[in-house]
């Protein structure tokens, strides 16, 4: 789950990290009473998207007046902005946040993620900061400092010690660094984050450290602990497929091809992708139906997944192990007998009770076209797509 620039900027300065002044707007007239609230003469007008590269994407404006504060204000309030984070759909600006002028020596890179394939958690620095992480590790991967930190001992004095001076900090900021850095990593592990990013992490006129912009993600697994955070959600700058899914206790992800897939088990669910692309043909969505999928749940992923407009065929491959086939083909048939389907389904079934579920489809009556392997099902699913687009042109 991510959250918006401010929500992690109000959570880290909580842990002692520093941030410059700023408060929320949801019009301009409320922007230009955040920064008479604020002072001074340089304000940072910032549309809050679940997104990098917003600057790229005209998401920040610096004002130095209140009229160019309201001016930035109708002009992002509404907008969809484009980044290469977003897609080309973009994600849609409902909230500003207005913030104090920094003045800028320095900028730093800093972040916290896990890194699985070490099982530990790493720390990465950079003194060259205030731009994308991606295309600094690609053209130049020796700017990036990584220190890797046990979980099970956690963050030692010395290793951010170490990392402040990788930053190329001097001897009076390191203590600042120490404590910045020790912060982030206490609100990581308290909050259950699985990452903190602060680019850019400044070093203003005043020798000071404030993170000028900052990100937090958290592992969807411990909401149920983290109540605080769960509430951050925003649900509007999500995929609100992906969201009525969750809602209904489904693992959907909404990808963009037009072959509707129901699988139950990750493992599967990939493989059937992986089979639909070989076939010649791009998967509409990633749907696992779980192992206990019932008639009235394996109902509502029908729905789920034919709620996707673009949607022109749509597979269902079962491999019943805990789960029962019997039990998947009386969803199906109660699922096509209350949708009216206008595309063709493709059904593969394999294990516990597969000859009663096979039984229980072909005694339907429904148009439903049957595969005996994954691979004839792919093929079938993609041969049927074409045939309906084929038609529609």
């Amino acid at each position: 789950m991510d959250i918006h620039e401010y929500q992690a900027k109000q959570l880290l300065s909580e842990y002692g990290v520093k941030i410059a002044a700023g408060g929320l707007a949801y019009s301009p007239e409320d922007a230009v009473q955040r920064a008479r609230e604020i002072g001074g003469h340089v304000w940072a007008v910032k549309a809050q998207i679940h997104s990098g590269a917003r600057g790229k994407a005209g998401g920040i404006r610096l004002c130095k007046s209140h009229d160019e504060v309201e001016d930035a204000a109708n002009d992002l309030l509404g907008k969809r902005l484009v980044t290469h984070q977003t897609g080309p759909v973009g994600k849609q600006c409902l909230r500003l946040y207005v913030e104090a002028g920094t003045s800028i020596v320095k900028e730093l890179y800093f972040g916290l993620l896990i890194d699985r394939a070490h099982e530990r958690i790493v720390m990465v620095g950079s003194t060259q900061g205030g731009m994308d992480i991606e295309e600094l590790a690609e053209s130049n991967p020796d700017a990036l400092k990584k220190i890797h930190i046990e979980p099970a001992v956690g963050l030692q004095d010395f290793q951010a010690r170490e990392m402040a001076f990788a930053m190329g900090l001097h001897v009076d900021q390191i203590a600042q660094a120490v404590k910045l850095i020790q912060g982030c990593y206490r609100a990581m592990r308290d909050l259950d984050a699985n990452m903190i990013e602060i680019n850019p992490l400044v070093v203003n006129n005043h020798d000071e450290l404030v993170a000028l912009d900052a990100k937090m993600a958290f592992d969807d697994n411990a909401l149920f602990r983290r109540q605080k955070i769960s509430e951050l959600r925003d649900k509007t700058q999500e995929d609100p497929r992906e969201m009525a899914a969750a809602d209904r206790g489904l693992s959907y992800v909404g990808l963009d091809g037009d072959i509707g897939c129901m699988i139950n088990g990750a493992g599967l669910a990939m493989a059937t992708m992986d089979m639909i692309k070989l076939a010649g043909g791009e998967p509409a969505n990633f749907l696992d139906v779980g192992g206990g999928a019932s008639p009235e749940r394996t109902e509502k992923a029908f729905r789920m997944v034919l709620q996707d407009k673009n949607v022109k065929a749509m597979l269902v491959n079962i491999f019943a192990g805990i789960n029962r086939c019997d039990w998947i083909a009386e969803g199906v048939v109660q699922a096509v007998r209350k949708i009216d389907m206008k595309v063709p389904l493709i059904v593969r079934l394999s294990g516990t009770h597969v000859e009663e579920g096979r039984k229980i489809i072909a005694d339907s009556g429904l148009p439903i076209i049957m595969a005996e392997t994954l691979a004839e099902a792919a093929e079938k699913a993609v041969e049927a797509r074409n045939q309906l687009v084929a038609a529609e042109a």
